[in-house]
């Protein structure tokens, strides 16, 4: 009975038109474990996953950006190797691992961050502005930043260490620029770069969050679509996965505008 109510008697081909169909309409289908239409499951756990990415993405960004600049003004010295030596590091530690690390020492040993959930009360009352709810965010968003960290951080330091080399910033310093005032030339011609990196890093954040969230026990995308899985329930599946490759190609396609307005030059 099913089968044949969920459509799944008919040949793959025919169910993927069929399916297709619908979503065109606005129509995902209905949810096999809860019964519920899969746009309600999936938007409300759209608007977790955007509020745990948004606050892994100012984390990440900006402290990368900082640093990575930092470095490629100082490439072959001590700080530069440091700041090198800290981003591999990000790179390299899975983060499924580090969420697991960090929830032994701040929940279990030190007992000052919450290990699961969202809320005390639950998602529906969850509000981020609050320090009894926004504390559930915290270690989640260290383990999501880490990878991104590292990656912008060597992209930034390489882009700005490359525009330092041009012939016009030794023009700037010729004209007697201000060495703040430089930097922000520098930046300016380096960060079309960055942006791209950013991009990624920013479609990452909003599917590759699976094994954190699962971990965390934060009802966003990564765990719903973590729950269809184990549950083999193909609407939300299908749904969740179409809506995140939607929003990686539109963050992309944002970010390449973004390169544009910021350096001219690329209309060409």
């Amino acid at each position: 009975m099913v089968k044949k109510a969920y459509g799944f008697d008919k040949p793959i081909a025919v169910q993927y038109g069929i399916w297709l169909g619908k979503v065109l309409t606005g129509d995902f289908g209905m949810s096999i474990a809860t019964g519920r239409p899969v746009t309600e499951e999936l938007f409300r756990a759209l608007a977790n996953t955007v509020m745990l990415s948004a606050g892994a993405v100012i984390a990440a960004f900006s402290l990368a950006f900082v640093i990575g600049t930092f470095a490629g003004y100082r490439v072959g010295t001590p700080s530069d190797r440091a700041v090198t030596g800290i981003a591999v590091i990000g790179v390299s530690i899975p983060n499924y691992w580090l969420a697991i690390v960090l929830v032994i020492i701040f929940a279990v040993e030190l007992n000052v961050l919450p290990a699961t959930g969202m809320g005390p009360r639950g998602s529906e009352t969850f509000n981020p502005f609050q320090w009894d709810h926004f504390k559930y965010l915290i270690l989640p968003i260290i383990t999501l930043s880490l990878i991104p960290i590292g990656i912008i951080t060597r992209t930034t330091r390489s882009a700005v260490a490359e525009v330092l080399n041009q012939d016009f910033v030794e023009t700037l310093r010729a004209k007697g620029l201000m060495e703040a005032e430089i930097l922000l030339h520098v930046v300016k011609n380096a960060l079309p770069q960055v942006l791209a990196v950013m991009g990624l890093q920013f479609g990452y954040l909003m599917g590759g969050s699976i094994l954190v969230e699962t971990i965390f026990t934060w009802p966003g995308t990564g765990f719903l679509l973590n729950k269809a899985i184990l549950t083999r329930d193909l609407p939300v599946l299908q749904g969740t996965i179409l809506i995140l490759a939607i929003i990686f190609v539109t963050t992309n396609l944002v970010i390449d505008l973004l390169q544009t307005a910021v350096d001219p030059r690329l209309k060409r």
